[in-house]
């Protein structure tokens, strides 16, 4: 009874984890939706990441204000790559491809991290290299991403394939990827509010010099006239929030209990997302080929998953 008990909480934790892990997904999938509302109200790509980490920035001061440096240089650079990788480059990026292809195209292709993941830590740790089943589960989930990629050339819009929003939104996914490289060794010294918060920081403080280049729309609304509107307001408080400050406090944890590979697989269940509210909500077209395409990326997972824990069972009972 005695060994029991002690493996319940474990598993009842690593569930957990994996659930927390999915909603997180779900509200970031959704982000694509309030961002593109946000862009086509008139606010500039980097006016909309400014006042969502805004907001998340002064909740997490309230929340952890005791300590403000870390203890040594090398590690504060780290984390200014942590503001760059994860804020500023990501989304300014992220949004901005939005202004040239549909919020699926974006959001399936941003999906793409967990294989730029898996390449850069088997090039920085090479005793950790993936095993097979993660990359077959990997390369299956990618084949679904590509089937995705399809369903946006029927779009609505009429956008269509286009390659500054594609390259942008695969740009946005290898900036992920570096940040929970750091993420990583950065997890080992520091809690995960301090993490956040000194992420968020440094991600607003290098957003700063693009806001100063950054030109408005042709004949927008005076910008405190747009931030006026209920539906502007909503989707900003979603995106500081919730997709902003619980969705990173809880991701950092989910990667220091699970793994960043493991944990950023789940990002493959990020365009399932942004397709289906995209269609509810922006009237994007969802085909046979993106149903298709999400099967293969929820296969995808399952079976990497799968494979990685038989293969480890197999060898370690050699």
């Amino acid at each position: 009874m005695g060994s029991s008990d002690t493996v319940k909480p474990s598993v009842k934790s690593m569930i957990i984890c994996h659930v927390l892990a999915v909603l997180v997904v779900a509200a970031w999938g959704s982000s694509f939706i309030s961002t593109k509302i946000l862009l086509n109200a008139g606010l500039g790509s980097t006016e909309i990441y400014l006042i969502r980490f805004l907001l998340a920035y002064v909740i997490m001061v309230i929340l952890a204000h005791k300590r403000w440096f870390c203890r040594r240089l090398s590690e504060e650079l780290l984390f200014l790559l942590c503001g760059l990788f994860a804020g500023s480059l990501y989304f300014l990026v992220e949004n901005t491809a939005l202004e040239y292809t549909t919020t699926t195209n974006v959001g399936l292709l941003t999906s793409t991290s967990p294989l730029f993941t898996m390449l850069f830590i088997s090039l920085v740790y090479r005793s950790e290299r993936p095993n097979g089943g993660m990359v077959i589960g990997s390369l299956v989930a990618f084949a679904g991403v590509v089937l995705v990629i399809l369903n946006s050339a029927t779009d609505s819009d009429g956008m269509g394939f286009n390659p500054i929003g594609d390259i942008l939104s695969l740009i946005a996914a290898a900036s992920w990827a570096v940040y929970s490289l750091i993420l990583r060794r950065l997890n080992v010294e520091y809690d995960v509010m301090f993490i956040t918060r000194k992420t968020f920081f440094y991600g607003m403080l290098t957003s700063l010099p693009v806001l100063l280049l950054e030109t408005p729309k042709p004949g927008r609304e005076p910008f405190l006239e747009i931030l006026s509107h209920s539906e502007v307001w909503g989707n900003l408080i979603f995106l500081g929030l919730g997709s902003s400050l619980l969705a990173f406090l809880i991701w950092a944890e989910v990667i220091k209990r699970v793994g960043a590979v493991k944990a950023n697989n789940y990002l493959y269940l990020q365009p399932i997302v942004t397709m289906i509210v995209s269609y509810l909500i922006l009237k994007e077209a969802i085909t046979l080929v993106g149903i298709c395409g999400s099967v293969l990326i929820l296969g995808g997972l399952w079976l990497g998953d799968r494979l990685s824990q038989t293969w480890r069972k197999q060898r370690q009972s050699r």
